[in-house]
Order: C-alpha cells, then sequence, then structure tokens
C-alpha cells in the first residue's frame, strides 16, 4: 500500500524515555534534542538526509481481537504537520528512522469484531494520543492521556508511532470513534474540533468557582482552530470577535463574518477620529474603545507575545486558553508587576490545552452537526485546498489559503464504502 513517511529521522533508543521520573518538560527536550539532530541530519549532504516520500509498504494486518482495519478515505493537514514536513523532524517508532505522518483521520471500517462495537462500513476517525505505561500516572491509566504526567505518551503521526497517511491503517477499537454518515464530507474536522471541545469542557468546570454568566468571546487567530473555535462560539449564542492579521478581505474574514461573528484585523487604524487615527490599533485598544468585553480568549496565533496581552485584556473573572505551540527562543520585556496584579485582583484564569480526550471528540461531532445546520455549507468552505498521495512530498504550505486535506479516495467514491444500515451511534459528550 502507499504511504506518506519522513524516512532518514534519528532512530529511537531502546527503552528511551522509560524513567518514570522525568518530567514533560525533560521529555520536550529530548523531542526538540531530536528536531535539531534531525535538522543536523538534513543539512548534511554526506549523511542520509531526512526527506518526506512516498512510498509502498506492506498493508497492516489485525492481530489481535480488538484489532480493526480502516481504509483511510481523507486525512487533515494543521500546523504540527506543517512543521514535521518543513522542518523535517519527527520522533519516528522505536527501532526505526522513518514516521508516517497524519493524526487528522477520517476513514471507512473494512475489517472488525463485532463484539467491539465496529463492524465493516462504518465510518470513523482515530484518537491520536496513546497512553503512557507509567503506573504513576493516574490520568493515563483512567483514559485521559491528554493529561499525561510522565510525558511518555505517544502520539500517531507525531511521535513514537506511525500515522494515518497511509491507504490502510490498523488500530484498537478503544482508540475508534463512530462518525454518523451525515458527517461524511467534513467528518475530517472532527480532531482539530475536539480541541475546541476540551477548552469548553475544562472552562465549564474551572467556572464552577463562581456564578460566571459568558457574553463574550474573542478568539485570535483566523486558521481553521481559531475558525472552528469562532463557529462553536456562535452556536453557544455568544457574541464573538476573531482578532487576526489576516485581510479583512480575506476568505477566513468572510467565513468570520459568515457565522455572524466580527472579524477585527489586526493592526488596522485606530481611533475613528482624532490624533490616533492612523495608529496600529493594539488588542487592548481595540477593546476599550469598543466597549467590549472578553470573557473566554482563545489564543490560536502561534505569536507567543500576542498571550501577555490576552491577559491584560481579558474581563474580570474570564479565562484565557492558550492552544499554540510555540517552540522557538523569543523573549519578550514585559510589564509583571501589572500583569500579575489585574490576575489576581479580577480573579483572571490562564488555561493552557493540548490534545482530547475520547469524549471531546464525541462532544466535537455533535458540535460539527450543529454548525452544519445552523451554518450550511459553511465546513465544506474551511477545507479550502485538497491533494492527492502522490503531491503530498511536494506540498507548498505557503499556498494553502485555510485548511488543507489529502484525499486518499476520490470523494465521490466515499458513499459507496459505506453500510446503508449503519447502527444509531452511541455518545457521551458534554455540551
Amino acid at each position: 500500500m502507499k504511504t506518506v513517511r519522513l524516512n532518514g529521522l534519528q532512530p529511537q533508543a531502546e527503552g528511551s524515555g522509560k524513567d518514570a521520573n522525568a518530567s514533560a518538560a525533560a521529555e520536550q527536550g529530548l523531542r526538540d534534542q531530536a528536531k535539531q539532530d534531525n535538522r543536523n541530519t538534513a543539512a548534511n549532504p554526506a549523511g542520509d538526509q531526512v526527506r518526506l516520500e512516498l512510498m509502498e509498504v506492506d498493508q497492516p494486518e489485525r492481530k489481535q481481537p480488538d484489532d480493526v482495519l480502516v481504509r483511510v478515505l481523507c486525512i487533515g493537514l494543521d500546523g504540527t504537520d506543517r512543521e514535521l514536513m518543513t522542518e523535517k523532524y519527527g520522533v519516528p517508532p522505536e527501532g526505526e528512522n522513518g514516521l508516517t505522518i497524519g493524526h487528522e483521520s477520517l476513514g471507512v471500517v473494512i475489517e472488525a469484531d463485532e463484539a467491539y462495537g465496529l463492524a465493516k462500513g462504518d465510518l470513523v476517525c482515530a484518537l491520536v494520543r496513546r497512553p503512557c505505561n507509567e503506573p504513576m500516572c493516574v490520568n493515563c491509566r483512567n483514559g485521559h492521556a491528554d493529561f499525561c504526567e510522565t510525558g511518555h505518551y505517544v502520539e500517531r503521526g507525531i511521535k513514537g508511532r506511525h500515522g494515518y497517511l497511509s491507504e490502510y491503517y490498523v488500530e484498537e477499537a478503544r482508540y475508534l470513534v463512530k462518525v454518523p454518515p451525515a458527517c461524511l464530507h467534513y467528518g475530517v474536522l472532527t480532531e482539530p474540533q475536539s480541541i475546541v471541545e476540551k477548552v469548553w469542557d475544562q472552562v465549564g468546570r474551572i467556572q464552577q468557582r463562581l456564578i460566571w454568566q459568558p457574553r463574550s468571546v474573542l478568539v485570535l487567530g483566523s486558521g481553521p482552530l481559531g475558525l472552528l473555535a469562532a463557529f462553536t462560539s456562535r452556536c453557544l449564542g455568544l457574541d464573538t470577535v476573531v482578532w487576526s492579521k489576516s485581510p479583512a478581505d480575506s476568505l477566513a474574514a468572510e467565513l468570520v463574518r459568515a457565522c455572524g461573528a466580527e472579524y477585527r484585523q489586526a493592526g488596522e487604524p485606530g481611533g475613528a477620529s482624532g490624533p490616533d487615527q492612523e495608529s496600529a490599533d493594539t488588542l487592548s485598544g481595540f477593546l476599550e474603545r469598543s466597549g467590549k468585553r472578553a470573557d473566554l480568549i482563545f489564543e490560536c496565533t502561534g505569536y507567543s507575545p500576542l498571550a501577555f496581552e490576552a491577559m491584560t485584556a481579558l474581563s474580570p473573572n474570564g479565562v484565557l486558553a492558550l492552544l499554540s505551540v510555540t517552540p522557538g527562543s523569543r523573549t519578550l520585556k514585559i510589564s509583571s508587576d501589572m500583569i500579575n496584579q489585574e490576575l489576581v485582583l479580577e480573579n483572571k484564569c490562564v488555561l493552557g490545552s493540548v490534545n482530547a480526550s475520547r469524549k471531546d471528540f464525541e462532544t466535537g461531532i455533535y458540535r460539527l452537526q450543529q454548525m452544519e445546520a445552523k451554518f450550511p455549507g459553511l465546513l465544506g468552505r474551511l477545507i479550502t485546498d485538497r491533494f492527492t498521495l502522490e503531491q503530498v512530498p511536494e506540498l507548498d504550505f505557503g499556498r494553502i489559503a485555510i485548511k488543507a486535506a489529502v484525499d486518499l479516495l476520490p470523494e465521490s467514491q466515499w458513499q459507496e464504502l459505506l453500510t446503508d444500515n449503519a447502527r444509531q451511534v452511541a455518545y457521551s459528550f458534554s455540551v
């Protein structure tokens, strides 16, 4: 079968990362070192260059009763894939020097034992993270690998396990989530939507500390994650503003307005009149001048200085959710006393969030259906660029308008692989 794989990566040492006392920070350090090692290898003509290749590998087979063989229909590409593909780094499975990429999946079950709740023809997506094997990690032991404490988790297509950008993959039934056939053409967005749902779930738990009646949401960034956060906020009936550097006449801005949210281009001229008319607007300045609140802020830009400005822009009792991973070395001079004082005196909360649990995936599927009903066709417009498997090695992320997807089969052939008598999907979710 065909797959797209990063080859020439530095192999993991056998048994590496097994110290139960190692912290997540130390694990990140190992990942950063692997990234640097692979950069060095890629830049060394005398060595094996790290390269992204389309290749033929053996089709995987089921080995255990709970294994499921899945035919991949579509894979979504996000910022993590962009970094892996352009920076030429990744953490391959132990003992190997190649990593199949792709973690946002949509596929159809080909073979499964129905005793595990899946049958041929079921539409499914797959979870990304797998738990560590450390007895001390209570979260991994209880189905919440997204809160792993040791950092020894693995992630398909990212860290320690091959991803889904292949014609077929095999996965344990417990890591597959059934997707209703009605979601066929936008179900690949389930994984990124699960990230948004995890934030709402965590915010709901945290804000039980007080009587909280949110009215407004501010989304920083108009990439796929920022747009899904905006669509979700509008589904919940909240006033929503998206703040982004994309031009006001961009497709992203158009999609924001199509869901009833307001779009504001970062750096636009400030006040409508007065001496500061031509000065660049700031986030805090815009909110103050417009009289808008920000009860919840999603930070999805990947620009870390904006996170600190967002702390001061946040309304009293509000929550700032940080979703960007910024592995660079940028430094910033900040008014630390002022920021600390505002966080304390105004009961503000800053939340970091990564990955998602099964419940978040299931809630995400519900929400995507809600979006499609409320804003017909909007999710389809979010996926702006489609590629074939053969085109991936030469893919230029700079040319992608908003969201890219890789079709492993032509979209016109997807429906015929689904069963007509698919059983009702039972979910456990929070809305």
